[in-house]
């Protein structure tokens, strides 16, 4: 189904798209989900926002699936979804939504971040570009805390803004992210068997894909490309891996790549230059500054040793 594009900039723009009052701040504000104004008419529609958001819902049954590139979600209790700015999703109203949904969003716009250590910070939380289907489930106690953590900032953003107000509602925001990171980790530990066996899965397609030397012809695999068929996003597949391995997806093929390359090194007659470009190398400069980074030698170097 075509779905006609609808971006909202400005926090002014959601609340009143969605039925809310005025924001009490122009670059944050916190969204109690009861409140929020859905129907089927936005079945028709796919969304960005310019802002960052922070999301905890409970209670929304099958009334409201949320799309994510080609995945959907069905929200239960005490699931926590983040977003950075720009990216597109979609939802599918089932039925007109109920009174008993229950839950908040937090806006930030990046404007409130300026002049912070959370302004460039706040990248490095690959979490927000996690799909649908990889959300943080909770557990009664984290969800408290977190509860507790928002609280804080709404009673803050409520009272009287002075020139302490965006140092503490940053505060607030860092240890929320913190805690996100801790929980998000204790998901990947308390999931082993699933965790497992995309594990598996992985080390299956990039063994595939080097064994049979899909390489020569199709270039070095993307992270895209292998986090693609888990039906993961890039960001949480190397999460995952660094969480089980301690390696990154890019780590892992780089050790894939260094291994054939000491094959081809010591067992064959082939240049440099024609090893670079089997393995999907478009400059075999950028071949041995990766062989070098890897094991602190040159290519050719490693060759004399044989």
């Amino acid at each position: 189904m075509s779905r006609e594009l609808h971006p909202i900039n400005t926090i002014h723009q959601y609340h009143k798209v969605r039925g809310l009052g005025k924001p009490l701040h122009p670059l944050i504000s916190i969204v109690d989900y009861s409140q929020l104004k859905v129907s089927k008419e936005d079945n028709l529609k796919s969304w960005t926002y310019n802002f960052y958001t922070i999301s905890l819902k409970r209670n929304f049954e099958s009334a409201i699936k949320m799309n994510y590139g080609q995945q959907e979600y069905d929200y239960d209790e005490g699931i926590m979804f983040f977003m950075a700015p720009g990216q597109l999703f979609s939802f599918d109203v089932n039925e007109e939504t109920s009174h008993e949904k229950s839950g908040w969003m937090i806006l930030i716009h990046p404007d409130f971040l300026l002049g912070t250590t959370l302004a460039k910070s706040i990248r490095k939380y690959e979490f927000f570009s996690y799909a649908t289907h990889e959300a943080l489930f909770l557990s009664e106690k984290e969800e408290q805390l977190l509860n507790t953590i928002i609280a804080n900032i709404e009673a803050e953003y409520q009272s009287v803004i002075d020139k302490h107000s965006q140092q503490i509602i940053v505060t607030q925001l860092e240890t929320l992210l913190a805690y996100s990171s801790r929980f998000y980790e204790r998901q990947f530990a308390t999931r082993i068997p699933m965790s497992h066996h995309i594990l598996e899965r992985f080390e299956e397609i990039i063994n595939d894909y080097f064994k049979d030397e899909k390489y020569i012809e199709q270039g070095l695999p993307s992270v895209k490309n292998i986090a693609d068929q888990l039906y993961l996003s890039p960001n949480y597949l190397s999460s995952l891996l660094r969480h089980l391995t301690g390696q990154t997806t890019q780590q892992h093929i780089h050790v894939k790549l260094i291994n054939i390359a000491k094959q081809k090194l010591s067992t064959t007659d082939l240049s440099i230059s024609q090893i670079a470009y089997e393995l999907g190398f478009e400059y075999p400069q950028s071949f041995s500054n990766l062989f070098k980074s890897k094991t602190n030698i040159s290519p050719s170097e490693f060759r004399k040793s044989f």
